[in-house]
């Protein structure tokens, strides 16, 4: 039987300010979508309310526009798949043996209320199955709840996005909140890399974290090595 991944967008295209255009940071998620393609997996997208997922205007310009984000936009067939993204209720959680949450700013607003994922992420964990993220992408996992009502995150290894890496970015103003401070607040094990913007993968039993775009090669390997072990 093939593997079946479950990838996680946002429908979020702005800020708190609507003329900061933010969306989906295209290649993390078009990384880890070549790197199960490679793998002969079935991939499927979700967003918290269905249709339509935005791109980060950011991540499409030189030099972040890399290959295989480029490819991604020059493919009517995958764009096509961002313009009717499921809602979670389309969803069976049960069908997949991994699901990975891509980032893009856009996601710390939709991404933690969404009961919906809450709970696919809660089935697919609680099944034995894998559960990753990518960059901002770890804002999906802050309010997900076991059964036993523990935060899935409570005392686990992990890493996402950095407030330095915000200010670096100089976008640190415009953030919701500090999501690696709320991570911190919920009893997460929060570790980054000594430099900002280098690929850096962390690995907690099921839990595979990456911290920033440049890690979601690193993050779909380490989840395809798993499935494959």
């Amino acid at each position: 039987m093939h593997k079946r991944i479950l990838h996680v967008v946002t429908n979020r295209g702005h800020y708190d300010d609507p003329g900061r255009k933010t969306g989906l940071w295209l290649s993390e998620l078009s990384h880890a979508w070549d790197a199960f393609a490679a793998q002969g997996y079935r991939q499927d997208i979700v967003s918290p309310a269905g249709g339509v997922s935005p791109l980060e205007p950011r991540a499409l310009k030189w030099p972040l526009l890399d290959a295989s984000a480029r490819s991604w936009l020059n493919d009517p067939a995958r764009m096509a798949l961002l313009e009717r993204t499921a809602a979670p209720e389309e969803v069976d959680a049960d069908a997949y043996d991994a699901i990975y949450f891509t980032g893009g700013h856009g996601v710390m607003w939709d991404f933690p209320g969404s009961t919906g994922l809450q709970d696919i992420t809660r089935r697919i964990w609680e099944r034995g199955a894998i559960v990753s993220a990518v960059c901002h992408g770890y804002c999906g996992l802050l309010n997900t709840r076991l059964a036993d009502g523990r935060l899935l995150v409570e005392d686990r290894r992990l890493t996402g996005f950095s407030w330095t890496e915000e200010s670096l970015a100089g976008v640190a103003k415009h953030m919701p909140y500090n999501a690696e401070a709320e991570m911190k607040r919920r009893g997460a094990r929060y570790g980054k890399a000594l430099l900002p913007f280098v690929p850096y993968v962390v690995t907690d039993g099921r839990l595979v974290t990456g911290q920033n775009p440049a890690s979601a090669k690193a993050t779909a390997r380490q989840v395809v090595k798993m499935l494959k072990a």
